[in-house]
């Protein structure tokens, strides 16, 4: 028997019309004073937000789950609906029910998503909520990121390396991808991300062109700077085409969209950046570089300092000039000190004026506007006062607003409520009219105390009383003892037990009077609030201007406390290819040490004539990663324009930093711990550039003993051999590998320095020249607290291997690959062995082969030349 088709009133066949137009979206929808959702969106609703699900028309035909809240708490439950990755359309009543005799006429005022959030419980202040945009070209990718909630929107392109790079680097909060792509975007960037699939044919290029024309209001994008990025302006297109389609259509705040210049940045692919752990961890209770350097006050500050440290300088002079402010504040601590104290008072403009662009801002904001800009005043004669010139430069462009702050401050009361509605928000004086009304208003208990003693005196009724009530507005009341003293011209409304009500000609005419002023103050208050945000609308360049000055002057604040509060010291940049680091610390490890124990300092020098390559052995827990993360760490602690952890640094520029740090599995992606290392390693090797820095450690430790060291040699013989001679620190257990400083002459052995003491391992952390010959993991076993049978059975074991393998022996074999070459000439031409060689080497596509992989295949040819049968003459 068919289901019996549910019954539909006129509220669900309107909502259910509402909801078909936006089936991805939760449908807030108001209903008096609360917002309902229905159906499946009441069942998902209720359990995020632990709320009671219930039944609407229960028993009846038209039963179906119900679950709401009153409407005053949208910005309660809104922030966690959103934050658990929902969008939420907020479907608002657009006409007064008692105007209407049919049912009200309803409709989406807004569609909130993850990455489209103007509510501050949704925000971070110190974060970004960027909205991303991928457009896949056939030859190039295109990007585009914007934040609405500051208006910051830029754009991008490059191969499926770069993109991903960016993804990580912004970390956006939704990204939006041609329905057609979405196969490629998952595999290509991983599911992690929040993605909403759009139709292709948005993703089109004239589409594009003419939506970014159209709202920037300009017959070219040459002025950006982007003309040229004709994928990276699909992505853009595509961007405010979903805004639209959100009912975000106020966005004069989106005055600009700017290139991400790649090649004004330190390059930094996505496995550096994890390992490094600058902003973002995998451990759950990892400590970032972020956590320990953001010294900033200002939100605006906080979101700078994390741009800056994902795209470090490359531009000499722009690096020295963020050292020389940093010097400058370090050296003038007063002034330090006082510009600190005034971007405390600074809320967050960039927020702040896009409220006002979206008209989503309230009276209080409005204030904390003015406020802010008043504390912009003091740092602006400071700056302009000081004697370095990048500061004098901020403080001459820092615009003080001075008719934006005097409209606000005669317009809006000080005190003023969050909400508009509570009254009072229009400051007296501003309008003679309103003053007026409000007078009245004021003044009516006074009127009604005088009406009220006129009366007693003029009826003689001592117990007269005037109150309204919401039936019959302003009455009087007469008890029954007292009813025949009334006046005939009054009139009975309403008769109690003990009493009679009463109105009067002077009543009425009084209530219409004071109910029309109440009304009037309203309309009139929200009328020039309004007409103030529209007119506040011609200042958003100016205050964007001084929310970036005051961001960037607070990065570099931030910067000079870091320094004196750490003892850091001034980095001396330069053109040469030298990496000259003096007793380095790791800035995040030595903050986690306890008071009692003071960090182990290590000098690290590279250059490409004498020490390109540092190969540093040492047992495990030693600290070779920690000397490699620091080494790093202070090269782009140097290049972001901040001071370093160390006794004096020398730093060459550097243009690519690559790191390939412990063991990153990535098994769910069918990968096994060594597969992700060759391609992490292959990655490096494949875009090596003369002021590369490589840090690698451990190569090679994925697989067997032989094969590891035969592929770490390789790779540092590639590294030592390779045109660009780029400096490197290589940090290996295998002690076999010391011996390539016999024939490559830039590679130089450190080892991490250890004490045996009564069969004890004690940990120096202290780098030293020459190589070390042991390993010592049974040590680092028997510290992790190993059972003792264990320890005594691999003791026994390590002393059979080593009899077996001598070191010498491996490192002859390896040394003698060169050697093998050689023998081919002694082959027999008609050997079966040659033609398998031959044939593996005619079937194997050299324009596809990566070095790394290219290394491991001549490995693998000379691994079967080496087993050659002995017959052979």
């Amino acid at each position: 028997m068919a289901k019996k088709a549910k019954k539909e009133t006129p509220l669900m066949k309107q909502y259910n019309a509402i909801k078909a137009k936006y089936p991805d979206a939760l449908l807030l929808f108001r209903v008096g004073d609360f917002y309902e959702t229905f159906g499946a969106d009441a069942v998902k609703t209720a359990g995020i937000l632990g709320i009671i699900l219930t039944k609407r028309g229960a028993g009846s035909d038209s039963e179906t789950e119900l679950a709401g809240f009153p409407h005053h708490s949208l910005n309660t439950y809104l922030p966690k609906l959103v934050k658990a990755g929902e969008r939420v359309a907020i479907c608002d009543q657009l006409e007064d029910p008692k105007q209407t005799k049919t049912i009200v006429k309803r409709g989406v005022t807004e569609l909130v998503t993850p990455g489209v959030a103007l509510n501050d419980e949704v925000l971070i202040s110190k974060s970004n909520n960027f909205l991303c945009s991928v457009y896949v070209g056939k030859s190039v990718i295109g990007i585009s990121f914007l934040d609405i909630s500051t208006g910051e929107f830029l754009t991008a392109e490059g191969d499926a390396e770069y993109i991903d790079k960016l993804l990580q680097n912004f970390s956006p909060s939704e990204v939006l991808v041609s329905k057609q792509k979405r196969r490629f975007f998952t595999d290509t960037f991983g599911s992690d991300y929040h993605t909403f699939y759009l139709e292709d044919w948005i993703y089109q290029t004239d589409y594009a062109q003419e939506t970014l024309l159209k709202h920037f209001d300009t017959i070219t994008l040459k002025g950006f700077g982007v003309h040229d990025l004709q994928a990276g302006i699909v992505a853009s297109g595509a961007i405010l085409h979903y805004l639209g389609e959100t009912q975000h259509n106020k966005l004069q705040h989106i005055t600009a969209i700017s290139r991400i210049a790649e090649n004004a940045y330190v390059w930094m692919d996505k496995f550096t950046i994890r390992n490094l752990e600058l902003y973002q961890s995998t451990n759950a209770n990892a400590v970032t570089l972020l956590q320990i350097i953001d010294k900033t006050i200002s939100p605006m500050g906080g979101r700078m300092l994390k741009r800056w440290l994902a795209l470090p300088l490359k531009d000499e002079a722009k690096i020295k000039q963020r050292h020389e402010v940093v010097a400058y504040l370090t050296e003038n601590k007063t002034v330090l000190q006082k510009i600190q104290n005034h971007i405390k008072q600074i809320g967050d403009l960039e927020r702040l004026i896009s409220k006002i662009a979206t008209a989503k801002v309230n009276p209080r904001e409005v204030i904390q506007l003015k406020n802010s800009l008043e504390a912009i005043v003091p740092i602006k004669e400071l700056a302009s006062n000081c004697t370095n010139d990048a500061l004098k430069i901020i403080g001459d462009t820092l615009q003080s607003c001075d008719m934006l702050r005097k409209k606000i401050a005669e317009t809006i009361q000080e005190d003023a409520p969050v909400n508009i509605l509570k009254g009072f928000t229009i400051a007296k004086g501003f309008s003679e009219e309103l003053d007026t009304l409000r007078n009245l208003s004021s003044s009516g208990k006074q009127y009604l105390d005088n009406m009220l003693k006129r009366e007693t005196e003029r009826t003689g009724i001592s117990s007269l009383k005037i109150a309204s009530n919401n039936v019959f507005g302003y009455y009087i009341e007469v008890r029954n003892t007292h009813k025949d003293k009334v006046p005939e011209t009054w009139i009975r409304k309403q008769t109690l037990v003990n009493a009679e009500r009463y109105i009067t000609e002077e009543l009425k005419e009084y209530e219409a009077k004071i109910l029309g002023a109440e009304e009037r103050i309203l309309a009139m208050e929200q009328q020039l609030f309004s007409d103030l945000i529209l007119w506040m609308a011609n200042y958003i360049k100016p205050v964007q201007q001084n929310a970036f000055l005051i961001g960037q002057l607070d990065c570099l604040c931030g910067f000079a406390q870091l320094a004196m509060d750490n003892n850091y010291v001034y980095p001396e940049i330069d053109n040469s290819f030298d990496l000259d680091i003096q007793e380095g610390r790791h800035p995040v490890i030595e903050k986690q040490l306890p008071p009692s124990e003071s960090y182990i300092t290590n000098s690290v020098f590279l250059d490409r004539e004498k020490q390109q390559i540092i190969m540093i052995t040492g047992p495990n827990m030693s600290g070779k990663s920690a000397i490699l993360r620091q080494t790093a760490l202070i090269v782009l602690l140097a290049q972001t324009g901040s001071f370093v952890p160390a006794k004096a640094a020398r730093i060459g520029l550097v243009d690519k930093i690559f790191t390939r740090v412990g063991a990153s599995d990535n098994i769910s992606m069918g990968e096994s711990t060594f597969m992700v290392e060759m391609n992490e390693t292959a990655s490096i090797l494949n875009n090596l550039s003369e002021r590369s820095l490589v840090l690698l450690d451990e190569i090679g430790r994925g697989t067997s003993t032989y094969d590891g060291i035969s592929i770490a040699w390789a790779i540092s013989e590639y590294l030592h051999e390779h045109p660009t001679k780029a400096k490197t620190l290589f940090a290996t257990h295998y002690h076999e590998l010391n011996e390539m400083t016999d024939t490559f002459e830039r590679i130089k052995n450190y080892n991490v320095s250890v004490k045996e003491l009564d069969n004890n391992v004690l940990f120096l952390r202290k780098l030293v020249p020459g190589g070390s010959q042991h390993s010592f993991g049974i040590h680092v076993a028997k510290m992790a607290g190993m059972p003792q049978q264990v320890l005594n059975r691999a003791n026994s074991l390590l002393k059979k291997l080593e009899k077996s393998h001598s070191s010498e022996e491996l490192t002859d074999k390896v040394k003698s690959f060169k050697q093998d070459d050689m023998q081919l000439s002694f082959f027999n031409l008609d050997d079966p062995l040659l033609e398998t060689i031959k044939q593996e080497i005619l079937h194997t596509d050299i324009d596809v082969l990566t070095p790394v992989e290219a290394l491991m295949k001549l490995n693998e040819i000379k691994r079967m030349l080496i087993k050659k049968p002995k017959t052979q003459k």
